[in-house]
């Protein structure tokens, strides 16, 4: 099966250090170790547009983690969240009646291992969900944390549901940030920023239904933690992601908005429709696509500019070039060289 390509925005990893930055302990040789591990130059991080494959940054993740010690990598106050503590809740959820105990016990098993969040499960009219609520109040945490958690408790919510568990509304308890377009490429459905209190919302009615995961479906999904909760993604019954998809399978073909359109057996107004509520489009989506994986490419083979420009649907590498500059704010062969820079002092 094909796998989607996607690339994570530096800022995302700028995220994953800053806990640690916060409280110190992020030294030179510190930053130099758990960027080698991940195979991330440091050079990228200064660098406002540049990007990271799926693999880097789910590596990175793991990296901070194991080396503080701590699942929040170093966003808590209080007690760090150990090793093995988000395995312990999915454990405690999987064998739930329903999907609206499960959120109980992972609100009871999240208030046992840490004492800066508390997970709590909300209703509002025909909407149910759950709530972050931090210790120090609104605005408590970084602005990570919050997302973070809301997207690991999400993702694990649909796991446990089937993977058919569709977000109505996130809301986030912070303003507007500088990145909202990259939230709204992560998270699907309504999102509201300035809220009360961060929060996912769904259809209650879903919340009873049964919980129907076996011991080998919980092996199978610890085993591809972190990447299925903290890494890149797209809702796949998204229209945007079934575009991307149908683009990257007809790779290096790129067929147009119409051709795209008949693939999917939708009209062409009624896919510019269905990506316009999901705030974006087809040119877009195509650009996008062709960033990650030009991006993958230059860091990862030995191709030619002149030969990732052809495979990428560009009439020639000048064209590639000119566009991989709006894309990144580098040119790809520089791009190229400080992807693979050894690490230095900042």
């Amino acid at each position: 099966m094909l796998q989607p390509v996607f690339t994570a925005p530096i800022f995302a990893v700028h995220g994953l250090l800053d806990g640690a930055r916060g409280k110190g302990l992020a030294t030179q040789e510190w930053l130099k170790g758990v960027l080698g591990r991940a195979g991330i130059s440091e050079s990228l991080l200064e660098l406002e547009d540049s990007r990271v494959t799926v693999e880097q940054f789910n590596a990175l993740f793991i990296a901070v983690k194991d080396s503080l010690n701590d699942e929040c990598l170093g966003y808590l106050h209080e007690r760090p969240m150990r090793p093995g503590s988000f395995a312990l809740m999915v454990r405690s959820a999987f064998t739930a009646h329903s999907l609206s105990c499960a959120l109980r016990r992972l609100s009871e098993s999240f208030a046992l291992l840490q004492d800066d969040v508390t997970l709590v499960p909300v209703t509002e009219g025909a909407l149910g969900g759950f709530a972050l609520e931090m210790r120090g109040g609104p605005g408590a945490h970084a602005e990570f944390l919050h997302a973070h958690l809301l997207r690991v408790f999400w993702r694990l919510l649909l796991w446990l549901h089937g993977g058919r568990l569709v977000p109505q509304r996130f809301d986030f308890n912070f303003a507007l940030p500088l990145h909202a377009m990259s939230y709204g490429r992560i998270f699907s459905g309504s999102l509201c920023f300035g809220q009360p209190r961060t929060a996912a919302w769904f259809d209650a009615d879903a919340f009873k239904l049964p919980v129907r995961r076996d011991r080998d479906a919980l092996q199978s999904f610890l085993r591809a933690t972190p990447g299925n909760v903290v890494g890149p993604h797209l809702n796949e019954r998204s229209a945007s992601a079934r575009v991307r998809m149908v683009l990257q399978l007809a790779n290096p073909e790129w067929p147009d908005l119409p051709v795209t359109a008949q693939r999917l057996h939708m009209s062409v107004s009624a896919l510019q429709r269905h990506l316009a509520t999901e705030g974006t489009s087809f040119q877009a989506l195509k650009d996008q696509l062709r960033r990650d994986m030009a991006i993958v490419r230059l860091t990862s083979s030995e191709a030619s500019l002149i030969a990732i420009a052809a495979d990428l649907g560009f009439t020639d590498s000048t064209a590639f070039q000119r566009a991989f500059k709006v894309w990144t704010g580098s040119a790809p062969g520089a791009y190229r060289a400080r992807s693979r820079s050894p690490q230095h002092p900042t």
